[in-house]
């Protein structure tokens, strides 16, 4: 089991493509049990044992388990006219018996869990009888309570004998799961080195080839309060959520997944409906109707899914900058792409996005830019409330460190910050206070001293499921 490590941008998801054969190499060898390889096509990198995890789940949402492990290579009747649905489905019942039996092959795969999606990945990797499998950031979307079925998935199929490359921004996982891990930075071989024995920041030296400071939180926060949060309810998940956020805070809201963190944000950024309650701000009700009546109020989201709810992938990133004030840059229904260009350059330059090219898709860059992208979109939009939604998810250390940075910069500029995550250390590093949410509600709100790891699992955790002693590392069971 070996990591591969490095910054976004690295080349990790590169090599990976590589090996898999969904690029081409131009240079050097692959060599299996000692015989150099050519790698064409996909279908020689599986004919060669090697089968890939994408970071991007694989599947058609709306057909079944075992028609998406069949995609591309049917078993078939009736002289290869017909496909044989019964026969898929028991082969992926044998396959899937030996990682997760409780899986109905026949079940549509949206209405899996995620953690059971990759197990189906996985179990269509078995298939070729893949003796190296590569795994490209497989637990960015997974709960720790799932990485943890993950991990012992992956110990089973080693001891089977099959190798892994394991791709991962979190190094307790990857320290957790691999036995060795490769440094790669800027495309470059850097090391390869025995986990067991360096340490965790000798290693994020070597892949940002620099020292990450981790710095403590220092705080912006005045007086004025900028929004008050009055009784809001969407009639689903939230109740009576109440709270006021001063200039220049950063409050942070902590809870279990499904306790309403999202929802609430969602709420405030005017996708979703609000039931009752109202949102005030600078001391007047506001309209929340929509997005794009809160990003009239001075309210602007970013969201969790980057990919799916953040960024257009194929336009610009000048364009995905000025998407919530493209009026600005149009004249007679026509973009003027030269002001677009010039507002946009010098706040990629000031987030700090490599390359610095504002005419390239933004789907060409890696999450850590996008992300950065995305914060300048509400720069140039001049909101005054930024909503993060994990905004460190499947980013690396060394952007992670530049993303604290840029929302400390925004606290101390005057703005205001609410930040959900589900890592507790950064939510500790970031906030000023912690508002803990549980069910819907919001369980407490704690401040100075009291931010804490254990008071914020205790407060997290309905009463029914809270043990007779809270965990001394509780981040597992708040994730």
């Amino acid at each position: 089991m070996h990591g591969l490590l490095g910054e976004n941008g690295a080349g990790k998801s590169t090599l990976l493509n590589i090996l898999s054969a969904v690029l081409s190499a131009s240079e050097g060898q692959i060599i299996i049990d000692g015989e150099p390889v050519s790698l064409a096509q996909p279908a020689d990198a599986r004919a060669a044992g090697i089968a890939m995890i994408h970071q991007e789940l694989q599947h058609i949402p709306a057909l079944s388990v075992a028609q998406n492990m069949f995609l591309g290579r049917p078993l078939t009747q009736a002289g290869g006219l017909l496909v044989d649905r019964g026969s898929q489905e028991q082969r992926a019942r044998q396959v899937l018996a030996d990682l997760d039996p409780s899986i109905d092959p026949r079940a549509p795969i949206h209405t899996l869990k995620v953690a059971q999606q990759q197990i189906v990945e996985i179990a269509r990797a078995l298939f070729d009888d893949a003796r190296i499998i590569t795994m490209d950031e497989p637990t960015s979307s997974l709960t720790p309570s799932e990485f943890e079925s993950l991990a012992a998935l992956i110990a089973r199929l080693a001891a089977r004998g099959v190798s892994i490359i394991y791709v991962s921004h979190k190094m307790d996982e990857v320290f957790r799961v691999c036995q060795r891990a490769t440094i790669l930075r800027d495309g470059r071989y850097i090391d390869t080195v025995d986990l067991s024995e360096v340490s965790e920041d000798q290693v994020i030296s070597r892949m940002v080839g620099r020292d990450i400071m981790q710095e403590g939180h220092v705080s912006h926060a005045r007086p004025e309060v900028v929004m008050r949060v009055e009784g809001l309810d969407d009639g689903r998940l939230i109740r009576e959520a109440s709270f006021e956020l001063h200039r220049g805070e950063v409050l942070g809201i902590a809870g279990l997944v499904g306790s309403g963190r999202t929802e609430l944000l969602r709420l405030i950024a005017g996708i979703d409906r609000v039931r009752q309650g109202r949102v005030v701000l600078n001391g007047n009700p506001v309209d929340l109707r929509s997005p794009r009546h809160a990003i009239r109020s001075g309210i602007g989201l970013v969201p969790e899914e980057r990919k799916k709810d953040g960024i257009v992938r194929d336009r610009s990133v000048a364009s995905n900058i000025a998407l919530p004030c493209m009026g600005r840059f149009t004249r007679h229904g026509l973009v003027r792409r030269k002001a677009l260009r010039a507002e946009a350059t010098p706040l990629m330059k000031k987030m700090g996005m490599r390359p610095p090219d504002v005419t390239r898709a933004i789907g060409t860059f890696s999450g850590g830019n996008q992300q950065k992208a995305i914060i300048g979109r509400w720069l140039a939009a001049d909101v005054d409330i930024l909503l993060f939604d994990e905004p460190t998810r499947g980013i690396d250390i060394g952007a992670k460190a530049e993303i604290y940075a840029l929302i400390e910069a925004l606290a101390k500029s005057g703005k205001s910050i609410v930040v959900v995550s589900s890592e507790l250390p950064e939510i500790i590093r970031l906030s000023d206070r912690v508002m803990v949410m549980r069910e819907g509600r919001i369980a407490a709100t704690l401040a100075g001293a009291e931010i804490a790891e254990d008071a914020i699992a205790a407060n997290a955790i309905p009463k029914s499921r809270r043990p007779d002693k809270i965990p001394a590392q509780p981040i597992e069971a708040l994730s």
